[in-house]
């Protein structure tokens, strides 16, 4: 999906790791919420609490889910993440990404 209808967005950013991740939340009529970010170059780890399904339009990336290998993204990809996991990124050109949440 390349456009968003009907949603609320969160005007204050989400940053980590010093400015190099930022995103805004959005926010459905039906109260699911989805980030919209970009990832600067570097090495991240996250952790999640709810199901994450991670969607890249742009960038070049390497990930590793716990306990996994490391897998590549380059321009377009996305993987999922099971609820109270970690993960790894990579990041080798800026990441355009969106993540969507999602109750167990």
């Amino acid at each position: 999906m390349e456009q968003f209808s009907q949603v609320s967005i969160n005007k204050k950013a989400n940053i980590y790791f010093e400015g190099k991740v930022t995103s805004r939340t959005i926010v459905f009529a039906d109260g699911t919420k989805k980030t919209l970010g970009i990832m600067l170059p570097g090495e991240y780890e996250f952790s999640t609490t709810q199901r994450e399904i991670m969607e890249f339009s742009a960038g070049k990336l390497d990930y590793k889910l716990q306990d996994g290998e490391w897998q590549s993204i380059n321009q377009e990809g996305s993987f999922e993440v099971p609820a109270n996991q970690s993960f790894q990124l990579k990041v080798h050109e800026v990441a355009d990404y969106c993540c969507s949440y999602y109750e167990e």
